[in-house]
């Protein structure tokens, strides 16, 4: 198991590698100049030199990418030099010192993701942690929603199979996920945000933390993540009902299961003991892959809904070309999947004993 984790941990330090390596030749490849941006109308040679030298665009391409690559990686190599780009004293690490040699020290550190070019300096970090924040909880409740509503519509269907129950669940399943999320989001916003407001009580758009009209501060609003959360979790429902029906009904069909049966055990018992428990691997298949892009951020329900995540961000970004909240937003969704993929794998290894994880 330990040798398992390891092993994978290893494969997913590399596809994070080749991630981050892609994502920043793209950006020294297509047009466009930070600096100029940064600057906009107040542009003048002196102070596009001052802001090229102090981000590092005035250095070779090679040389910028292991600066960053030096940045991200938790051991990097700093020289002791206060002009250097990698200073110790510049504010910008949190490090433990492992060892020095010579003018040069090699620490232990937190991945720095540098600052954001158009938000005044603000660290990638806190701009980070604040949208993942916001989009983990629509994403869990999303697919909190997708999950228990869809196993129970699934074992219903596959109970009733070729019924009337059956067929309706079906046509609800097609239609949900034939519906295209940006559609989805501007209807349910607008009937429920909109028309329905006076009895709902829902608003059309607005995210977890609102700012009062009078400048005291932020307040809570967990009704904001009402329609969102159902929203996103509608595609995923749709696809967990299928597939808890059709691979319910297959394992309902095997020999073990009517053996079952036929020595006196509850249909009760036979289904949620036996029989779902070995019916659950593609189900889990299926929420670990839409979990995961959840998390990487679902761009048309945030920005119809107005909700301040990930997709949000990143869109953002590109538009205005800060390139470090894009590698810290990559680095993070990349890193998200490798993890939702191990915890797939050893959850594989517990519903299934034929499964060994070597």
């Amino acid at each position: 198991m330990i040798n398992y984790i390891f092993k994978r941990l290893i494969y997913g330090f590399l596809v994070l590698w080749g991630v981050l390596t892609l994502v920043f030749l793209l950006f020294n490849i297509l047009p466009g100049d930070p600096a100029r941006m940064m600057l906009d109308k107040r542009e003048d040679s002196k102070q596009l030199a001052i802001i090229k030298h102090k981000y590092g665009f005035d250095r070779p391409v090679s040389q910028q990418y292991m600066l960053y690559m030096n940045d991200v990686l938790p051991v990097s190599i700093h020289y002791n030099d206060p002009s250097a780009f990698t200073f110790l004293g510049s504010g910008k690490y949190n490090y433990i010192k492992l060892f020095s040699i010579s003018n040069y020290s090699i620490v232990l550190k937190a991945p720095y993701l540098r600052q954001s070019f158009v938000r005044s300096g603000m660290p990638v970090a806190t701009i980070l942690l604040y949208a993942f924040r916001n989009t983990f909880l629509l994403a869990s409740c999303s697919i909190i929603i997708a999950l228990f509503l869809g196993l129970f519509l699934g074992i219903i269907s596959a109970l009733y199979k070729d019924t009337f129950i059956d067929k309706l669940i079906l046509l609800i399943s097609v239609l949900g996920m034939s519906l295209p999320s940006f559609f989805a989001s501007i209807i349910i916003a607008w009937l429920f945000g909109f028309i329905l407001h006076e009895y709902t009580g829902l608003n059309m758009t607005g995210s977890l933390y609102e700012v009062d009209d009078y400048g005291r501060g932020s307040f809570l609003q967990v009704r904001n993540l009402i329609l969102p959360a159902i929203t996103l979790g509608i595609r995923p429902l749709s696809v967990i009902i299928q597939l808890c029906r059709n691979s319910l009904l297959e394992v309902l069909a095997m020999d073990y299961v009517r053996t079952a049966i036929s020595k006196g055990l509850s249909r009760f018992i036979v289904i949620f003991k036996h029989a779902l428990r070995n019916a659950l691997n593609p189900v889990v298949t299926s929420i670990s892959g839409w979990f995961a892009s959840m998390l990487a951020g679902a761009v048309f329900v945030e920005y119809i809904f107005a909700w301040n995540g990930i997709g949000k961000e990143i869109v953002d970004a590109l538009n205005k070309m800060d390139l470090p909240l894009v590698m810290g937003a990559v680095l993070l969704i990349s890193s998200v999947f490798v993890i939702i993929n191990i915890m797939v794998d050893l959850i594989y290894g517990y519903l299934d004993p034929r499964i060994r994880l070597s």
